[in-house]
């Protein structure tokens, strides 16, 4: 009981200081935080399906460069639309695509749907690339608005209302419980009596809808966009190691490695410039949460909480046994 208040207000004291860092920081360390954020609620999005329904999702890109694409076409000339009827313009187109997409190729399992998920990003980046109306190659440009305390809040309430979303359906309802249970054993849940067909597709409509508002916010807040730059496919392995390494299928795991890796990308950038070095922190991330870590950090504070020992654990006091023996 006392550790669940004590998380409480630790929440609470986060929210706080995260409701106040824009009168706090100067513009720069606001936009890394805003990235910060973006890249913790698309981690979120990710994990609805890749760690609550057990679908490994290698093109949740598409839906977020739907959302900025949608963006971008709704809110240039000649039509000028409001951003916020915007969003919701991109959250129904985005819902319909993974209606489509999502009946056919949820049908398979493992590497089968990786790759199909995979191949329907790739389309869309090869779709805008060669057609008129997406700008082609050029990509698109959205009308300027010098705000980044708007662009920071609108991230901060979205990767808020994507938890608040995560934690009430997935931790804390019956629809929860049918989408871990068809990841725990699919054939099980359908003898059951659960219908896994259409709760797969409402995971998946869900996680889709949510990565496009980032996507929408994304293309608002800098103004351009390209079909690389939004269906990339860096953008879904970036996901998939901030959920891995923060802990899959866990509330808060994604918030911990998209915050985590974003803000070790800011500071190699800073430091030494557009590198690759990057990539070789996040094969190695991906080397450790496997040798070590295969809950990811948020499953290691939750075995300590437990009393048990994690595989670090276990590690480690080999090796200070092994040295005490030589001894």
């Amino acid at each position: 009981m006392k550790r669940s208040w004590a998380g409480l207000a630790l929440l609470i004291a986060v929210l706080a200081v995260l409701a106040l860092l824009p009168w706090l920081v100067n513009n720069y360390w606001l936009r890394i935080a805003t990235g910060a954020l973006m890249w913790a609620g698309l981690a979120c999005s990710w994990n609805i399906l890749g760690g609550y329904a057990g679908y490994i999702n290698f093109g949740h890109s598409a839906f977020f460069g739907l959302g900025a694409y949608v963006t971008a076409l709704l809110m240039g000339d000649p039509l000028g639309l409001p951003f916020f009827a915007v969003v919701s313009a991109g959250i129904v187109v985005t819902a319909i695509f993974a209606v489509i997409i999502g009946a056919p190729t949820l049908r398979l399992r493992g590497a089968y749907f990786a790759i199909a998920t995979w191949a329907f990003a790739e389309v869309l980046i090869q779709f805008a690339t060669v057609v008129d109306f997406t700008g082609g190659i050029g990509g698109l440009g959205l009308p300027p608005f010098l705000d980044e305390r708007f662009f920071y809040f609108a991230m901060f309430g979205a990767a808020v209302l994507t938890y608040l979303l995560t934690w009430a359906l997935f931790e804390h309802s019956r629809f929860g419980l049918k989408v871990k249970a068809l990841r725990d054993h699919e054939p099980a849940a359908e003898a059951m009596g659960i219908n896994t067909s259409l709760v797969k597709l409402q995971t998946f409509v869900l996680s889709a809808v949510t990565a496009s508002v980032f996507g929408s916010v994304f293309a608002y807040w800098v103004t351009f966009i390209n079909p690389r730059s939004v269906f990339g496919g860096d953008i879904t392995d970036q996901m998939v190691v901030m959920v891995l390494l923060g802990g899959l299928g866990s509330l808060w795991g994604p918030a911990i490695g998209g915050v985590g890796l974003f803000v070790v990308n800011r500071l190699i950038w800073m430091n030494w410039g557009d590198t690759a070095f990057y990539i070789a922190i996040l094969g190695a991330a991906i080397i450790l949460v496997v040798l070590f870590l295969p809950n990811g950090i948020a499953g290691l504070f939750a075995r300590r909480a437990a009393g048990s020992a994690t595989v670090l654990d276990k590690a480690v006091g080999k090796l200070l046994g092994s040295k005490g023996g030589q001894g």
